[in-house]
């Protein structure tokens, strides 16, 4: 399935090219992958990187790891609650209030086979947060997006980080019926890889309803991160193998590098929307993943969710 044997050569430090001048948001950054990807960008000169987090106490801990490694990185924290329309209004406010522009906007924040609940305007936890929060936040941003996007020399992108775990959701399309519950007899997992199957379809249908944006979406590959660690749902047997299987994962540097990639690559431009393994190669997309019908099915859905949001 993965075209394992051709990934491209992609080392942040030389490849990612000057950011200058740049606004770039990224979500869940105070650890893991999100964490690595403000680093990298760091080393680069952008003009500002916006840091969000649910846990403002964490970021914080974070952005001083940070400039331990790069001293003048231009680090601003937002409190963001992809599980709360709320909060997501009110990082999107903030955001607008300070800058009116938007380079590239990495949609990283994620959580994993959690046990069964809802966010707070009701939706099932793993599809709210980790699809309708952020397909909330970008809508909110798109007046900065587009902005950019009209200015001499823009290359806007919009990153979604999705997961294999896509492949494993029946073929068929989405459980709308159970969207507005905790969706208990669906299983935490299951939770899990139907909103992976939406992070890979919403950038596919993006691409196509904003194409002055570069947009992709990426699997990142198993990495030494925490989110098994927060998968609480997980049963032990699973757990147990994967921790046992941990020390021989890719560091958190090597699997924010495909994400990296994409926010950076030309080779996106040319195949807006698609799904991408590490690095840079794409491969591992499910039927459902590249179906056009369903995108627009999931798209339409979720702007009726949203239209009445705004700031």
């Amino acid at each position: 399935m993965f075209s394992f044997l051709h990934p491209k050569s992609f080392n942040p430090k030389t490849d990612i090219p000057s950011l200058d001048g740049k606004v770039i948001l990224v979500t869940g950054a105070n650890a893991g992958l999100g964490k690595q990807c403000v680093l990298e960008y760091s080393r680069h000169q952008p003009k500002q990187i916006w840091l969000a987090a649910r846990n403002l106490k964490k970021a914080q801990t974070a952005v001083g790891e940070i400039k331990k490694l790069v001293p003048d990185a231009p680090i601003k924290l937002l409190e963001l609650d992809l599980s709360s329309f709320e909060s997501i209004k009110k990082a999107a406010r903030a955001f607008l209030s300070e800058s009116d522009r938007l380079d590239i906007l990495m949609c990283n924040a994620g959580i994993m086979a959690v046990p069964p609940g809802q966010t707070k305007d009701g939706y099932e936890i793993q599809f709210g947060t980790n699809h309708l929060g952020h397909a909330l936040l970008t809508k909110l941003l798109l007046p900065a997006l587009e902005a950019t996007a009209k200015l001499p020399g823009a290359d806007v992108r919009v990153i979604s980080v999705s997961s294999f775990g896509h492949t494993n959701w029946p073929k068929g399309g989405f459980r709308f019926d159970l969207l507005k519950s905790s969706a208990p007899d669906l299983g935490s997992y299951k939770c899990y890889f139907q909103s992976k199957l939406a992070n890979a379809l919403w950038a596919r249908q993006l691409a196509k309803e904003y194409p002055q944006f570069g947009v992709a979406a990426i699997h990142p590959g198993l990495v030494q991160t925490s989110l098994m660690d927060r998968a609480t749902a997980t049963p032990w047997i699973v757990r147990t193998l994967t921790n046992l299987a941990y020390p021989l994962l890719p560091s958190v540097s090597d699997g924010a590098r495909n994400q990296l990639w994409a926010s950076v690559s030309n080779e996106v431009r040319g195949k807006p929307g698609e799904y991408w393994v590490p690095v840079g190669v794409l491969d591992g997309a499910s039927d459902d993943a590249k179906d056009d019908d369903l995108a627009k099915v999931l798209w339409d859905w979720t702007e009726k969710e949203l239209k009445d949001i705004s700031l």
